[in-house]
């Protein structure tokens, strides 16, 4: 915090907005939301804008325990949209990272997403459409999201060994190296 005073007008219109953009991204996330909750979601857009994460680092970066994180991890797994991994520096290390299919369930709300809020914007005049992003960008920035275009392709794992550590079991499969370039 920057010490200055906090305005509530700007907190009363972001929390009403946020009740907007809550629906939003439910509604983006269409016949996944079915398979895929919202928390779980959101770890898969962490993944895939920060890319491969230690679990306390995931846990940090969702404001919850690395037991939670754990336990919503081992969902993920399951459902084959992440995949844990053992760090090349220290073998002890697991790290969870996105998969293909993964990365296709939040490209896919993402361009649904998009759709939603463009019809929303288009609602208001240029000018006004202009402010919301100046605006959004700045509390998005606040609040230490990535943008979009700053985001790791799915190949990115440096650190990561070639065997992944399967869920419950625990046991390390070969899979091959995926490649994606950015869209």
């Amino acid at each position: 915090m920057t010490g200055e005073s906090v305005d509530e007008a700007a907190v009363d219109a972001v929390l009403t907005a946020s009740r907007t953009m809550v629906a939003v991204a439910t509604r983006s996330l269409g016949a996944a939301a079915e398979e895929t909750t919202i928390a779980q979601y959101r770890a898969l857009v962490v993944l895939a804008s920060r890319g491969p994460q230690r679990m306390v680092d995931l846990a940090a970066a969702l404001g919850v325990t690395p037991s939670t994180a754990g336990r919503l991890c081992d969902r993920l797994v399951r459902k084959r949209l992440i995949r844990r991994q053992r760090a090349r520096a220290d073998r002890r290390e697991v790290l969870v990272s996105i998969t293909a299919p993964g990365r296709q369930v939040v490209d896919q709300a993402t361009q649904r997403r998009r759709a939603l809020i463009a019809g929303i914007l288009s609602r208001l005049p240029a000018g006004q459409q202009s402010a919301v992003a100046a605006a959004l960008s700045a509390f998005a920035a606040a609040a230490g999201e990535v943008p979009d275009d700053q985001w790791p392709a799915l190949a990115e794992a440096p650190a990561l060994a070639a065997g992944s550590v399967d869920g419950a079991a625990g046991t390390v499969k070969q899979e091959p190296a995926a490649a994606r370039a950015r869209a």
